[in-house]
């Protein structure tokens, strides 16, 4: 089983510390949220000086809020980030349910899952080198990876979960294992009904924090912060894994359910919960 972190937004100074002591451990993924109206970095251009900083592992975003951003922007940047990191970049995409980022972004919450859509088809044109669209020629450079970064979709709804066999490469479960299973198998159908090859990559994500009580409260209080506009935040929050065995179950759980990868988010800033994590590996 993969194992990646999830880091900590509310530390930025601190997030170069993080990266490359993940670089030297057993850890395959940097992950990072997005939002808007809050207190966090943007991930692109954090993620792109944490790659600057590693050598091998993947940098994710986790997810990426697409429709507040400009499309073709939006392709230039993941493939300029893509190209540099020799491939690294997996471009983790949702759609954003707070009102106010959607205000911020001067964009309509009421239509972010078509806008997302059209987007994907953008994206994929210009990542194969197509011209834009009347008027505008391609949009450069192109990415490492033929055809663009690879594509993860986090949510839930149905729409959601059919998008990955759409447009995707895989699905990011934020879901607890109790109820990943039928998600997972969503989203298995919806691959098989777009005739895809293969299957889909699915990435499962633990909210973790290892260490001293006052490293725990700090993470959960830090949790409880981001995601206070849901009405699920204090049983998330009462969901955190604080122990190995915890997080070993949890992560075991998931393998079981076909996960190919766990990330472990860490809302608290502590980078010494890196050692502790990769020592319970």
């Amino acid at each position: 089983m993969n194992v990646g972190l999830g880091l900590p937004v509310t530390d930025p100074e601190s997030l170069l510390d993080w990266a490359r002591r993940a670089d030297a451990g057993p850890f395959t993924t940097l992950g990072l949220l997005d939002r808007l109206v809050f207190d966090n970095p943007e991930p692109l251009v954090a993620l792109a000086v944490l790659a600057g900083a590693t050598s091998r592992v993947r940098v994710q975003t986790e997810v990426l809020l697409a429709p507040l951003r400009e499309t073709a922007l939006l392709a230039k940047q993941a493939a300029t980030l893509d190209r540099l990191t020799g491939g690294r970049l997996v471009l983790g995409l949702g759609v954003g349910g707070r009102e106010d980022d959607h205000l911020a972004a001067g964009t309509d919450i009421r239509t972010r899952g078509r806008r997302l859509d059209a987007q994907m088809a953008v994206l994929r044109r210009v990542w194969a080198g197509e011209p834009y669209g009347e008027g505008a020629g391609p949009i450069g450079p192109a990415p490492a990876r033929p055809g663009g970064p690879e594509i993860l979709f986090g949510g839930f709804k149905p729409a959601a979960l059919r998008r990955v066999g759409r447009w995707g490469d895989g699905f990011l479960c934020a879901a607890a294992p109790s109820w990943a299973g039928p998600l997972f198998e969503t989203v298995r159908t919806a691959w098989q009904e777009h005739g895809r090859d293969g299957a889909p990559r699915m990435v499962a994500q633990i909210n973790a924090a290892l260490g001293p009580q006052d490293v725990i409260d700090e993470a959960r209080r830090a949790m409880a912060v981001y995601y206070r506009f849901t009405e699920a935040a204090d049983h998330m929050v009462a969901g955190m894994r604080t122990t190995p065995a915890e997080i070993r179950e949890a992560i075991a759980r998931f393998e079981d359910l076909g996960a190919d990868e766990v990330m472990l988010y860490c809302h608290g800033r502590d980078p010494d919960q890196v050692g502790r994590f990769a020592d319970i590996l």
